[in-house]
């Protein structure tokens, strides 16, 4: 498994919390591939945190840019990126994803993806009363939308990173055969 280079790219998606940057890191590693996260490539060419672009433009800002990224970092060739959760949303991204690569669907409960996001400051979308109920929404709205786009659908709930890889390249080897 280790090393093993599989042709093309694989976008990530899934509600934020699911794993998408760590388990990206890591398939990057194991494939060959070079990572990418379009939040990190925001914030870093704008040289501000999310929270900061959500406060200062809005959510529709944000989403500009995150198009903008997308678009971008998926013309390139053997890369493995990891989206914003709701970069779904937009059916243009959605499109992008579908015709430039491999794309997986990493799918938590929203219990678990709540114990994995309720500290995080860094996540503006989920400063509210009510953080698990903003989570249930998002899931039902966008969770359709995952499954819409998705090549292949992993459930990262109570799964360490090494054996949700070993699983993932398991399903990436049997969809390579095909």
């Amino acid at each position: 498994m280790l090393g093993m280079k599989l042709p093309g790219n694989f976008f990530l998606v899934g509600m934020m919390g699911a794993g998408k940057t760590t388990v990206g890191r890591a398939l990057a590693k194991v494939s060959g591939k070079v990572f990418y996260d379009t939040d990190h490539e925001i914030e870093s060419r704008t040289g501000a945190k999310i929270p900061i672009i959500f406060e200062v433009e809005g959510e529709a800002g944000f989403r500009r840019r995150e198009v903008a990224m997308i678009k971008e970092l998926s013309a390139q060739k053997n890369i493995v990126l990891a989206t914003g959760g709701g970069a779904v949303l937009n059916p243009a991204n959605r499109a992008i994803l579908r015709r430039e690569g491999f794309v997986i669907y990493l799918r938590a409960s929203v219990d678990e993806l709540y114990l994995r996001t309720c500290h995080d400051k860094n996540r503006p979308l989920l400063q509210t009363e009510n953080p698990r109920q903003r989570l249930r929404e998002f899931y039902e709205i966008r969770d359709p939308l995952y499954c819409e786009v998705a090549d292949l659908v992993i459930d990262t709930s109570r799964q360490s990173v090494h054996s949700l890889l070993q699983v993932l390249m398991k399903e990436l080897e049997l969809h390579a055969d095909r």
